[in-house]
């Protein structure tokens, strides 16, 4: 892997870069669609070129139950079994530690849990997240975590804390894969001191990148912020930065601001199967009345499929009656949507301008949805 920083904002650490892995070269800031599970639900992996994807990211605890990793490493590894030729990212299911959080036990080597699918008793450890993505073989793996929940006393992110750096070490050690750059993953809630700690002892470390997690999962759009910037001047300034989860139009400029290169978020196509259709002009919720006989594209001036042929109206209708055109045209529209984005914020950055689309986008409570991890 390779990173270079090609230009910086003048009024903000932001920086715009090249990511060059070896499926392929990603310019940042970029934003990751997610394929959970092999896919991004409804979409050809021709189609998700065509919108601007150049990486992706799919998801080591689904995938390790579903086919299995021994049955794609078999068949190939995850490129070829997904017929997608790009670079991709693996979480390393620390997430799902968090979200599965009821069917989990957490001990200090790592974590037993129940299948969500069938109730069998599984466990990850550090070892075992690095052999699954050794496996897989993604461009990018992350080191096995522990994501504690917003609402966490101190305590309980403190002992999560020395946790998810003991386990990064761990996974350094099992790592064995020199074609795979494993980014290590900054925890600590919102307590900035925890965070800085955690930084510090990831960086002594030396990982190729470095991901933030344990953000959009209940904190406020200021709470993160503040995270980010107590971070920025502990990140080395040549290794790339992923803000794990994240989020809505506005939080990715922000993050973007305070010097993040890599976002996934599963707003895009979750909200687009739901009929939810982000616009520079705030979201549009197309199962309304109010687009029955709407002859006018989702957004005016989008070059995405949806756009480019079909109404708000028929768009509505396809919902009414359940056909499954209706989310997939939705979804793409929303994923071009966040690549423009990203383009727009790259043009930006190197002459300052960076600065003047952040009141474009409103807070979470202003109409746009709320994101986190998937």
């Amino acid at each position: 892997m390779r990173f270079e920083v090609l230009a910086t904002d003048p009024g903000s650490a932001a920086r715009r870069g090249r990511l060059t892995l070896p499926h392929g070269t990603v310019e940042t800031p970029v934003f990751m669609p997610i394929g959970t599970r092999g896919a991004v639900k409804g979409i050809m992996p021709a189609m998700l070129r065509d919108l601007g994807t150049r990486i992706l990211l799919a998801n080591t605890y689904h995938l390790s139950l579903r086919p299995g990793a021994d049955l794609i490493e078999r068949l190939g590894g995850l490129h070829r079994f997904m017929n997608w030729d790009g670079p991709i990212l693996t979480d390393s299911g620390g997430y799902q530690v968090f979200s599965l959080a009821e069917l989990t036990r957490i001990d200090d080597d790592g974590v037993s849990f129940r299948s969500h699918i069938d109730g069998a008793l599984m466990r990850l450890d550090p070892a075992t997240a690095m052999r699954i993505q050794n496996q897989l073989g993604a461009d990018v793996i992350m080191a096995f975590d522990q994501c504690p929940p917003s609402t966490a006393e101190r305590h309980v992110v403190a002992a999560a804390v020395e946790r998810t750096i003991r386990w990064a070490d761990q996974c350094r050690r099992a790592h064995s894969r020199t074609d795979q750059a494993l980014f290590g993953i900054i925890q600590g809630g919102v307590h900035h001191d925890l965070r800085r700690l955690c930084a510090a002892r990831l960086v002594d470390m030396d990982f190729p990148g470095y991901a933030i997690g344990g953000l959009s999962v209940g904190e406020t759009h200021d709470q993160m912020v503040e995270v980010l910037t107590v971070l920025e001047p502990q990140l080395p300034r040549e290794k790339p930065r992923y803000l794990m989860g994240v989020g809505t139009p506005r939080d990715i400029v922000a993050a973007v601001r305070a010097g993040i290169d890599m976002f996934d978020c599963v707003l895009p196509t979750r909200n687009g199967r739901n009929a939810y259709a982000f616009t520079r002009d705030g979201p549009l919720r197309l199962r309304n009345e109010r687009y029955r006989a709407d002859e006018g594209p989702i957004e005016r001036g989008c070059d995405c499929p949806a756009c480019m042929g079909f109404s708000r109206a028929y768009i509505r209708h396809l919902f009414g009656v359940e056909e499954m055109l209706g989310p997939i045209l939705v979804s793409l529209h929303n994923l071009r949507f966040y690549h423009r984005l990203m383009e727009r914020i790259r043009d930006l950055i190197p002459s300052g301008g960076l600065e003047s689309i952040y009141g474009e986008y409103p807070v979470a409570g202003g109409g746009w949805a709320s994101g986190g991890p998937g």
